[in-house]
């Protein structure tokens, strides 16, 4: 090509489209002109030059052209469109010549289905092609069914038509046919999809939309093509809308990436080691539904004890167990059950109670008269466990075996508040799905008096925990809290509560003994729930490393898996929250006769916000007048929203 004289005029492809050459070659390059724009009704066409090589080019015809805009206009109104590739029934001028010309070339068997050139194929049906008609004849070539243009021959500088095979032609159509069917189908779905009238086969196309509404992608092609918002709530409201998702269909852990089974990797049976026999009887107090108990406490008369269950001594460091309890971070705790951080069938291996004999990592710890941990050793175990919900230990905490625990309990707390430490009682509720039904009950959750004294027993080991690790030098999850910034005047009641819990720092963990503010302890960490809790369990292997002499996790990789552990626990944090607030908004849907209290707790803002104590809720809104702090109002509900999570309370 580079040899070739290319006239001015000549007509030419440039990206595909037509040009024409409107100058002599200069320094290797053409100037040509095209269009980079087309006409439209308000505007006119736009045009743009540019010096080009040879090789970028493909010549069409040799010219003369009368000028672009008559080559471009020959094509506009002679030439096939592509909108007719798969229409063999056009009475198109040009269309007719072209498959006169291809039945011509199939009828003879030395020419059939063989490469031709654009030159030779042109004047089978055109004659003497003109220049100004080039485009054309390209344009309806490339627009029918009847030849495949080589681009191998294209990049080459040549234009070169191959003829379709009848029975590829019929494929073809066939093909387009089945589309167009299905394009028609899907427009009809969705135009019912806009009315909200799916057909029970409908839902086949509703698979993106559930995606999106479940976290699993962000893009749904179907709401794009509905012209619909394509976010999680609006993918939500469309599901619930047509009818292919229920109100009571709770998306968020899902969401939040969180798997709504147990881990399914069994733990190895406990290995058999030398273990300390405790002698005294240890008491495991829970709620009466729990089924997972991993403590149990019991004073011998000179020692604390807290026994905690022991995974640890199966789950190693950086194993497949371990790394799958760090990505999940914590059991998943939600209405309709547990999505368990360790395999549920290990439980009766490891959990405390459960058998006639438990396996625990236990903290045996000395106190002095002020409840001051004077000393706290840490020893492999075996224990003789009872199990109590909190309702019979409040009935017996005047036992021997238990009143002793009651008094430690009040010591600390004494203790800790004169350290400064920071009391916080905010309504909280229990909430209920029946499986079957869906019913949601929602009830005020009770603190027994034994569920404070275990807290404290559980206080006791995390402290006695981290002076244990701190003293011999063992790389740990400590836990602090920065002091809060209190008010000088705090109100009373449930508005001073609330006071005093916005003016809380969050927690921090980190490898650095500091203090914990809010629980006045010089410093802590959690180790009781190892079951339950990535953090406790990672400190357990530490502890459990350190007892063997085995090598200890360095605080680099602490720090890193502290925090890998700590990112999934926030998520089930926050699924468990958004859960609670959807199945707390299906009660209110289920009873639409709901009245409940609200309690003013901040009246400085622009609105007044309230707690609804009987559902754990806290909202905004304007009273009919002006309220005092802790004065309450009778409240309804009203505009439920489950995909959006909001509700508004307006009084009586």
């Amino acid at each position: 090509m580079a040899d070739i004289i290319i006239k001015e005029n000549a007509v030419i492809l440039y990206k595909n489209e037509a040009a024409i050459v409107t100058g002599s070659c200069a320094n290797g390059k053409y100037p040509i002109k095209f269009r980079t724009q087309a006409a439209s009704a308000t505007k006119p066409a736009v045009y743009g030059t540019q010096n080009v090589r040879t090789k970028d080019f493909v010549v069409l015809h040799e010219g003369p052209a009368s000028s672009l805009e008559a080559v471009l206009a020959f094509a506009d109104k002679y030439a096939c469109q592509e909108k007719d590739i798969y229409n063999l029934d056009s009475d198109n001028e040009m269309f007719t010549q072209i498959k006169e010309c291809y039945e011509l070339l199939e009828s003879d068997e030395t020419t059939a289905c063989a490469p031709v050139s654009f030159e030779d194929l042109s004047s089978l049906f055109r004659g003497s092609l003109k220049a100004d008609e080039s485009w054309a004849v390209f344009m309806s070539l490339k627009n029918t069914l009847y030849f495949s243009q080589s681009l191998k021959e294209q990049l080459d500088g040549k234009i070169v038509f191959i003829p379709r095979p009848q029975s590829e032609i019929d494929e073809l159509v066939r093909k387009a046919d089945e589309k167009g069917r299905e394009a028609q189908v899907r427009e009809e779905f969705l135009d019912r999809l806009k009315k909200n009238k799916l057909l029970p086969e409908d839902s086949k196309y509703m698979v993106d939309v559930e995606s999106l509404a479940l976290g699993k992608t962000d893009k749904s092609r179907t709401m794009h093509d509905a012209h619909l918002k394509e976010t999680p709530e609006r993918a939500h409201k469309l599901l619930l809308d047509t009818g292919i998702w229920n109100v009571t269909r709770n998306p968020f852990p899902i969401r939040w990436g969180l798997s709504m089974k147990s881990a399914n990797e069994t733990l190895a049976s406990p290995p058999q080691e030398e273990r300390l026999a405790v002698d005294s009887v240890a008491w495991a107090i829970d709620n009466e539904w729990s089924n997972d108990p991993d403590d149990a406490v019991a004073f011998d008369g000179k020692y604390l004890w807290v026994h905690i269950a022991d995974p640890a001594s199966t789950v190693m460091p950086d194993s497949s167990i371990d790394k799958s309890a760090r990505a999940r971070g914590s059991t998943l705790y939600i209405p309709e059950g547990a999505s368990r951080m360790l395999c549920e069938e290990s439980l009766e291996d490891y959990a405390l109670g459960l058998t006639e004999e438990s396996r625990a990592l236990s903290f045996r710890i000395l106190l002095d008269e002020n409840c001051n941990i004077s000393d706290c050793s840490v020893f492999k175990t075996l224990v003789h466990v009872k199990r109590l919900t909190y309702q019979k230990a409040d009935e017996l905490k005047e036992s021997l075996e238990l009143k002793p625990l009651f008094e430690i309990a009040e010591r600390n707390v004494q203790r800790r508040n004169k350290a400064g430490a920071v009391q916080i009682q905010m309504p909280e509720v229990h909430i209920t799905v029946d499986s079957e039904t869906k019913r949601v009950d929602i009830v005020p959750e009770v603190h027994p008096e034994s569920s404070e004294m275990i807290r404290e027993m559980m206080l006791l080991a995390g402290e006695g925990a981290a002076k244990f690790a701190f003293k011999n030098h063992i790389p740990f999850p400590f836990v602090s809290q920065e002091a809060p910034s209190l008010p000088d005047s705090i109100p009373e009641g449930l508005a001073g509560q609330f006071r005093i819990r916005r003016c809380m720092h969050r927690r921090s963990v980190g490898v650095t003994p500091a203090m914990h503010c809010g629980l006045g302890l010089g410093m802590y960490s959690q180790v009781t729930s190892p079951l339950r809790r990535y953090g406790d369990l990672i400190a357990h292997e530490q502890l459990r490393a350190f007892l063997d002499g085995r090598d200890l996790i360095d605080k680099d990789t602490m720090l890193m898996r502290i925090s890998e552990g700590d990112a999934g626990s926030q998520a089930a944090h926050k699924a468990e929250r958004k859960t609670d607030m959807h199945w707390t908004l299906v009660y209110l849907l289920q009873n639409p006769d709901w009245q409940g209290e609200a309690i003013c707790v901040d009246n400085g803002g622009k609105q007044p916000q309230f707690v609804i104590p009987s559902l754990g809720q806290e909202t905004y809104f304007t009273p009919e007048k002006e309220m005092q702090l802790n004065e309450s109002v009778t409240v309804k509900a009203v505009n439920i929203n489950i995909p959006e999570q909001t509700v508004d309370f307006i009084p009586v």
